[in-house]
C-alpha cells in the first residue's frame, strides 16, 4: 500500500475539525474560549466530563481517561488504523491526499480500487431511485411495510430495487468500463447486469463504502438461486469479512460495551429502527477470524442471537468457540423455531437479559445429544475442562449436577484449567498519582496552557522529572514540536487539566520553582561533601525566595 506523503497529512490534521467529527457521537456545548464540553462518546455518563480543544484538535475525558487528538478520535470510533483514519477525514474535510512514489502497479491498482468504489456507489444510488421513486418500487414498497422496516430506516440502509437491467447501460454512460463493472460484480461474463429484479442490500465496510450488494428473492421466475445471492467476491469484497451494518453500529458498540449478533440484515434494520443501534448480521455465516478482530476493537462482549437450528450448528458452534477462546465473553440467546428479532423488535432488550452464558449453553447443549448419563458427564467433561474457573463455569457445574443427578465430589474431579480468566479482561481502576508525579504533571499543562513559560521549562533537566512519559513530553514542549503519537494522549489530558482546574501563568510559574525547589532538596539530602552542601542551600533558598515574591 503506498505511503501517504507527510505533508498531506498535516493537510488533512490541519483542515479537520474536532468538533465536528465528535459531533457525530455526542452532542458539545460551548464552555469558554476554544473549549467545549459533553459526555463521553466511549462510555456510559451522566455528568459532561468530556473535554474537547478545538483549537489544538484535543480531546480528554476525565472518567474514562481516554483522549488524543482528532485521528486517535477517529481511529478509536471507527475502528480504522492510522491511515484509514487520514483517509476517512480527507474524505469528510475535502482534502486530496498525495501519496509517496511507488511503483507504477502499485499506484493502478488504488486507481482501480477508487473507481470500483465509485461505481458501487452509483449503482446503489441507482439502485434507490428505482426503489423510491418508480412505480416498479411500489410493490417493494408495500413488501417493506407488511415488515414492519419504515422508510426511513431503509434509506438509512440504502436499500434499492435492482430492475433487472438498465444499470450497465447508466454506467457506461457515466465513463465507466465493461472490465469495472465485471470487477465490482455488477454484470455477469456477457456484460448484462448481475442482478434480477430483487430487492437490494448495500454492504460497506468500515468507512461506510459499498463494497458488493446482497440481493433477496422478489418474484417466482428469478434466474438465481438462493432467497439470497451475493455479489461474486473481488478484490474489495471476502463475505467472511463482512459484517452488515457494522459502520453505522459502531459507535453504540464501543459506547455501551457489546455487540448483538443476530443473521439477517432484516433483522440490524428493524432493530435500530426500534431504537436498538449495537446490532450486526453474520449474514447466514458462523463468526470467522476477521469477523472477530473487527468486534475486538470495540468490544470483547458479544450476544449471539441465532434460530434454535443455527444456534446448534456445528459451524456456528465453532465460531462461538473461536470467540471464547479469544477472550471474549458470550451470552447465547436462542430463538423460538420460525422467530426473528425483527418479530419483536420493541422487546429486544428483555430477550438480551435472558441470555445464557457460552458455558451453560454450551453444556446444555452437549446434554441434550448424549445418548445416556456416561456420554453426558464426558461430552459436559470436555467443555469444562477447558475453561478457567469463573461464576459462569459454576453455574454450567450445577446444571451438570441437576441434569445427571451426580454427587460434588465427582463434580470437584473436573479441574478448571489454569490461568487467568477467560472471559474479557477486566479493566483496572486509575492509580491516584502521587503528590510527586501531581506536581510533574500539572507543572507540564501550565506550559501546555501558556507557551510563555517553555523557556522555564527548559531551566529545568530531565532529571526534575520522574516518569518517562514527562521527561518525553518536556522535550517536545521545549523543542515546539508535535508530540510523538503516543504522547498525544498525555498532550491531551494535560490541555484538559489545565483548562479544568484554571492553572493560571502565575500558578504554573509556582509549579516550575517548586519542581526545581524538589530536585535540590533531593540532592542536598545525598549531599555528603559540606561545600556542595552549602551551595545546594543557597539555591534553595533563592527558590524559597522567589515562590514567596509570587504569591
Amino acid at each position: 500500500m503506498a505511503r501517504i506523503k507527510d505533508q498531506s497529512v498535516r493537510d488533512v490534521i490541519a483542515a479537520a475539525n474536532i468538533v465536528d467529527v465528535v459531533g457525530l457521537r455526542t452532542s458539545l456545548r460551548k464552555a469558554s474560549g476554544m473549549r467545549y464540553m459533553g459526555r463521553c462518546p466511549f462510555h456510559e455518563e451522566r455528568s459532561a466530563s468530556f473535554s474537547v480543544n478545538s483549537d489544538l484538535n484535543l480531546y480528554h475525558c476525565f472518567g474514562c481517561g481516554k483522549g488524543g487528538d482528532v485521528v486517535t478520535f477517529v481511529r478509536e470510533t471507527e475502528g480504522l488504523d492510522f491511515v484509514g483514519a487520514i483517509e476517512w477525514l480527507a474524505e469528510r474535510f475535502r482534502v486530496t491526499l498525495e501519496y509517496e512514489e511507488s511503483s507504477p502497479a502499485a499506484d493502478d491498482a488504488r486507481r482501480k480500487r477508487e473507481r470500483l468504489y465509485a461505481v458501487l456507489d452509483q449503482a446503489a444510488a441507482f439502485f434507490e431511485r428505482h426503489l423510491w421513486e418508480g412505480a416498479d418500487g411500489e410493490p417493494v414498497r408495500a413488501y417493506l411495510a407488511s415488515r414492519g422496516l419504515g422508510e426511513a430506516a431503509s434509506k438509512e440502509f440504502r436499500l434499492g430495487l435492482s430492475p433487472g437491467d438498465g444499470l450497465a447501460g447508466k454506467a457506461r454512460e457515466k465513463g465507466f468500463t465493461a472490465d469495472e463493472l465485471r470487477a465490482a460484480g455488477l454484470t455477469n461474463q456477457r456484460g448484462r447486469d448481475y442482478f434480477p429484479r430483487r430487492l437490494m442490500f448495500p454492504l460497506a465496510d468500515a468507512r461506510g463504502r459499498i463494497i458488493a450488494f446482497q440481493a433477496r428473492k422478489l418474484l417466482d421466475d428469478d434466474p438465481l438461486q438462493g432467497k439470497y445471492v451475493n455479489s461474486p467476491e473481488s478484490d474489495l469484497f471476502k463475505k467472511s469479512h463482512v459484517l452488515y451494518g457494522l459502520h453505522l453500529a459502531r459507535p453504540a458498540i464501543a459506547k455501551q460495551d457489546r455487540a448483538v449478533v443476530v443473521e439477517g440484515n432484516t433483522d440490524v434494520i428493524a432493530l435500530r429502527q426500534a431504537g436498538f443501534e449495537p446490532v450486526v448480521a453474520s449474514m447466514g455465516t458462523a463468526l470467522t477470524e476477521q469477523h472477530l478482530k473487527e468486534l475486538s476493537r470495540l468490544t470483547k462482549r458479544l450476544y449471539l442471537c441465532f434460530d434454535s437450528d443455527a444456534a446448534g450448528e456445528e459451524a456456528t458452534l465453532r465460531g462461538m468457540e473461536r470467540a471464547y477462546e479469544q477472550g471474549f465473553e458470550i451470552r447465547v440467546v436462542t430463538l423460538p423455531s420460525g422467530q426473528d428479532p425483527a418479530d419483536a423488535p420493541d422487546g429486544f432488550e428483555l430477550r438480551l437479559g435472558q441470555a445464557e452464558s457460552y458455558l451453560h449453553y454450551r453444556v446444555r447443549l452437549e446434554l441434550g445429544r448424549a445418548s445416556d448419563r456416561q456420554e453426558g458427564f464426558v461430552r459436559a467433561r470436555e467443555i469444562l475442562a477447558k475453561a478457567e474457573d469463573s461464576p459462569e463455569r459454576q453455574e454450567a457445574l450445577r446444571l451438570v449436577a441437576d441434569r445427571l443427578d451426580l454427587p460434588r465430589e465427582t463434580l470437584s474431579g473436573i479441574a478448571p484449567a489454569r490461568g487467568s480468566s477467560s472471559g474479557a479482561p477486566s479493566s483496572q481502576p486509575k492509580k491516584l498519582l502521587d503528590a510527586g508525579v501531581r506536581l510533574e504533571r500539572e507543572a507540564l499543562a501550565a506550559v501546555v496552557a501558556h507557551p510563555e513559560l517553555v523557556d522555564a521549562l527548559a531551566g529545568l533537566s530531565e532529571e526534575h522529572f520522574e516518569l518517562g512519559e514527562h521527561r518525553r513530553m518536556r522535550s517536545s514542549l521545549i523543542a515546539r514540536l508535535p508530540p510523538d503519537p503516543d504522547l498525544v494522549p498525555l498532550l491531551a489530558e494535560l490541555d484538559a487539566t489545565a483548562s479544568t482546574e484554571g492553572i493560571t501563568k502565575q500558578t504554573g510559574t509556582e509549579m516550575l520553582l517548586r519542581l526545581r525547589e524538589k530536585k535540590l532538596r533531593r540532592d542536598l539530602q545525598g549531599e555528603t561533601d559540606l561545600a556542595r552542601a552549602t551551595e545546594l542551600q543557597a539555591h534553595v533558598a533563592k527558590v524559597r525566595q522567589a515562590l514567596t515574591e509570587i504569591s
